[in-house]
């Protein structure tokens, strides 16, 4: 990936992602940031609800707009300044979701620019919409991703790091009690 200066973008520039939704993401996304709102994981819950299924958290949806700006356009390096957003219509597990961003406006001597964003699902039906203020990198940016480096390898290790997370929090305990001022009897 090679973010792209100011000096290299143009009204008219796009870029774009897409992605398959599955459970998985929605219950990674709604675990990460503590979005834990029924319509999002409950189906009995989702069935008395307008939309009658679970349906993707709405910034999940706006995430894939992040995810275009930060790896293509303009890419690594980039700063993302604000967004404004309109969830048109629900995201489902299922769902094949195209992320898309296409400046709209270059402001060199400030180093900004001006994307607009949306999302569309399998049907072509737009489902986020939106604007984007972004300054992107000074300088290009070479970036390789970089693979997460857990895995099922480390899993046994898991219980050890609960485990002295748990000694820590018993020893800091331990030392303010220690450290607590004594009363003597009245």
């Amino acid at each position: 990936m090679i973010g792209k200066t100011i000096g290299e973008l143009q009204e008219g520039d796009r870029a774009e992602i897409t992605r398959v939704v599955d459970d998985d993401d929605i219950n990674g996304f709604v675990g990460a940031v503590g979005d834990y709102n029924p319509v999002h994981s409950d189906p009995a819950y989702a069935a008395s609800t307008v939309f009658r299924t679970p349906i993707a958290p709405g910034m999940f949806t706006a995430g894939l707009v992040s995810a275009v700006i930060g790896t293509t356009l303009p890419g690594p390096g980039a700063i993302y300044l604000s967004q404004t957003l309109k969830f048109v219509k629900p995201v489902r597990s299922g769902d094949v979701i195209t992320a898309c961003v296409e400046v709209s406006e270059v402001i060199r001597d400030r180093n900004r620019i001006r994307l607009q964003t949306v999302c569309v699902n399998q049907h072509g039906e737009e489902v986020l919409t939106g604007d984007a203020w972004v300054m992107p990198s000074r300088t290009p940016v070479l970036y390789e991703r970089r693979r997460p480096t857990w895995s099922m390898a480390a899993w046994p290790l898991q219980s050890w790091a609960w485990a002295t997370q748990a000694t820590i929090a018993w020893s800091t305990l331990g030392l303010t009690l220690m450290a607590a001022p004594v009363r003597r009897g009245a």
